[in-house]
């Protein structure tokens, strides 16, 4: 909420593309969607809530409070694309939607039904701020809202509560958990820091040790400001955004990831690496030292469905000095395999709080606006899991799931892809004036993934 601004929002979404099942009325069908959302206001925390706060104003304590009279005529809205209809007159309404900042007086959502679609197609936008969801969440929204039985019907809000409890019971029995950190926790993590930092000795060993853990020297670790260049990529950012998106599918990503002996992950982060090479070399902007790419890791636990935010981090080298895709990929394996071995002593909640306490610094920066000088990382790449089979909504077969994330000064460009039924979904937004003709980054990430397939 603090590093929000009106060139900067912080809201993130999801975009879902649906088929109309067989022999329906399409206008019709979209009603009862519509109706389906404004059927109750008793909707789960905190999506019935506003933020408000004190006397120190926005840069003081917030917190949310429920809203009496939450307006679901302002929340829920309609839009129909003009002909013909295609996805690229899909991702210019969404770009425009993504691009204005949600009100603060209100609950901090909208959802967008869009008809209009070529192949009888719909889509459903939904905009949430990122203070109230993270990617895995969004994920478990879309999840909860649809059914893998293509015959099921269901005229529940996805954001109510009973969807939610719904939803929660059909995973099992959850664990007793709290969910502020205990003292017990806090001080494990004062134990990890102790061992990182080694705070018992001399003044000079903490700063030898400080440069050891985030100067990256040794075990490949990529950490913050050390060698990350300045691209267009980390410039301040104006409040027009393009979004676009693709999907590929998981069977080829993997057998490229196995035929590497490397995981998938790290085969998507060097289609990044090699499209975000190709894209600066067009731009004439190929910087001499390897891009740095901030790579959320959900740490939620099976059954936490409640917490808004459960994310860890590491810092990915993309290699994009080596012009081999097999030397980027080696940079790559090396630098993740390191941040997850820092991680892998912290229970989830551990890791967490570690993520929030790291993260401070890349935050201060963006909000001092520096962030485009001194970029502590280049861009942000991220993995969201999602729901392995075939959902539909009232027999509406979900065909993708894109996600639509943020960016902010200092990080024009953001990667998110989320997995869903064999294929991954890829969502690319960026500043539209800063970092132009981002859509070519589709092709270049084909182009990335099939030069990987030959080295392997």
């Amino acid at each position: 909420m603090y590093l929000e601004s009106p060139e900067s929002p912080m809201h993130v979404a999801g975009l879902n593309l649906f088929e109309f099942p067989a022999r329906v009325h399409q206008r019709k069908f979209m009603s009862r969607i519509d109706e389906a959302y404004r059927s109750t206001t008793d909707l789960r925390k905190p999506f019935a809530h506003c933020v408000a706060h004190g006397t120190l104003g926005r840069f003081g304590p917030l917190y949310w409070q429920h809203d009496p009279d939450i307006d679901l005529d302002y929340h829920v809205q309609r839009s129909a694309l003009p002909k013909p209809g295609r996805y690229r007159e899909l991702f210019s309404l969404v770009s425009r939607l993504h691009s204005s900042l949600l009100d603060r007086s209100r609950p901090l959502w909208e959802a967008h039904l869009i008809e209009g679609l070529q192949n009888r197609q719909f889509a459903v936008y939904t905009k949430l701020h990122h203070a109230t969801i993270d990617g895995v969440a969004g994920s478990r929204l879309t999840e909860a809202s649809c059914s893998t039985n293509p015959k099921a019907i269901t005229d529940l809000s996805p954001l109510s509560v009973e969807a939610h409890e719904k939803f929660k019971a059909q995973q099992g029995p959850a664990p007793d958990t709290d969910l502020v950190p205990s003292e017990f926790e806090l001080r494990a993590m004062a134990e990890f820091f102790k061992e990182q930092f080694d705070t018992t000795t001399h003044f000079l060993g903490v700063i030898k040790n400080y440069a050891a853990t985030w100067l990256g020297l040794g075990d490949g670790l990529a950490v913050p400001w050390r060698h990350v260049p300045h691209t267009l990529l980390n410039t301040e950012v104006s409040a027009s955004r393009r979004f676009v998106a693709q999907s590929w599918s998981i069977d080829r990503i993997h057998a490229v990831s196995k035929a590497a002996g490397v995981t998938i992950n790290d085969i998507v982060l060097a289609m990044c690496s090699g499209a975000l090479r190709r894209y600066l070399e067009e731009q004439g902007e190929l910087p001499e030292h390897s891009l740095r790419a901030l790579v959320p890791i959900s740490v939620r636990e099976k059954y936490d469905f409640d917490s808004p935010l459960a994310i860890s981090y590491i810092i990915a080298d993309l290699g994009t000095r080596h012009e081999d895709p097999a030397d980027r990929l080696e940079a790559i394996v090396e630098s993740t395999r390191a941040g997850k071995k820092m991680l892998g002593g912290l229970t989830s909640r551990e890791a967490s709080l570690y993520a929030t306490l790291m993260q401070t610094p890349l935050f201060v920066a963006s909000m001092m606006g520096v962030a485009d000088w001194f970029p502590p990382v280049s861009t942000v790449i991220s993995n969201i899991p999602g729901p392995k089979d075939q959902l539909y909504w009232n027999g509406a077969p979900l065909l993708g799931s894109y996600p639509v994330s943020a960016v902010f000064h200092g990080f024009a460009l953001n990667i998110t892809f989320v997995s869903y039924h064999g294929s991954l979904d890829f969502g690319i937004i960026a500043c539209r004036r800063t970092v132009p003709r981002v859509q070519r980054l589709i092709d270049y990430l084909e182009q990335s993934l099939a030069e990987l397939e030959n080295a392997a």
